[in-house]
């Protein structure tokens, strides 16, 4: 039996980490990969580029992809449907911000009686 390799699995664990390429990424999707591209002309998703030039998707990017697609498929346009998610992500950031905010006690005056 060959020795273990001493490398890290870290990037098993990292949903960061770009582990699919865009074939396998379509793939898992059930889309095409020019639905992938036009995440990326969107901005929805700017996925890493392997050394060869390759898109990498990350299982994050898969998530968002994902929920873009089922925009997609509820008859959004996809340039509606990127955009939708980009406000549903800042509106998430928003919550957790005025969330830790109150938790220090800087939230709103209390009404006097």
């Amino acid at each position: 039996m060959p020795p273990r390799s001493t490398r890290s699995v870290v990037p098993l664990d990292d949903d960061d980490y770009p582990a699919y390429t865009m074939g396998r990424a379509a793939e898992m999707l059930g889309a095409s990969p020019a639905f992938l591209r036009s995440l990326g002309e969107h901005r929805l998703i700017t996925p890493l580029r392997s050394e060869g030039g390759h898109r990498r998707y990350s299982r994050y990017q898969l998530r968002i992809a994902a929920r873009a697609r089922e925009l997609v498929d509820q008859g959004t346009p996809v340039e509606a449907a990127c955009r939708i998610i980009i406000l549903e992500d800042q509106l998430e950031e928003a919550q957790r911000i005025n969330e830790e905010l109150r938790a220090h006690g800087f939230g709103p005056p209390k009404p006097s009686a």
